[in-house]
C-alpha cells in the first residue's frame, strides 16, 4: 500500500502497514528496531487513539494530546511531518496495491 498526500501530490510512504484488528493495533510498532523513511503504520478502528492533529517528535511510550474526532492514526518516522510538508487540513489517500 502507498500513502499519498493528494493536496500536494507528494508521496508520504510506499511501505504502509495497516493495523486494523485488535492484535495488530495493540502491537503497533513494538518489537521494531527501526522505522525507516518511506514506511508508515496506519492504526484504524481503535477507540483509544483519537488524533486530528499533528504531533511532531513524539517519543515511544509517550502520550499525545487527545483529538476526539479522529478514527485513524498514522505513525511515521520521526521528522516525516516536516520533511514531507504535512499540514492539518490536507487530504491523504491510501492506495492499495494490485489495482
Amino acid at each position: 500500500m502507498t500513502l499519498v498526500n493528494i493536496s500536494t501530490q507528494g508521496l508520504i510512504a510506499n511501505k504502509v502497514v495497516l493495523a486494523d484488528d485488535p492484535f495488530s493495533r495493540m502491537k503497533g510498532l513494538l518489537g521494531r528496531a527501526s522505522f525507516s523513511d518511506g514506511e508508515a503504520l496506519i492504526i484504524s478502528g481503535c477507540h483509544s487513539i483519537h488524533m486530528v492533529g499533528l504531533v511532531r517528535g513524539i517519543r515511544p511510550f509517550a502520550f499525545s494530546p487527545v483529538f476526539w474526532k479522529a478514527f485513524r492514526a498514522i505513525e511515521l518516522p520521526s521528522g516525516s511531518i516536516a520533511r514531507k510538508g504535512i499540514e492539518i487540513g490536507q487530504k491523504l489517500f491510501l492506495e492499495k496495491s494490485g489495482r
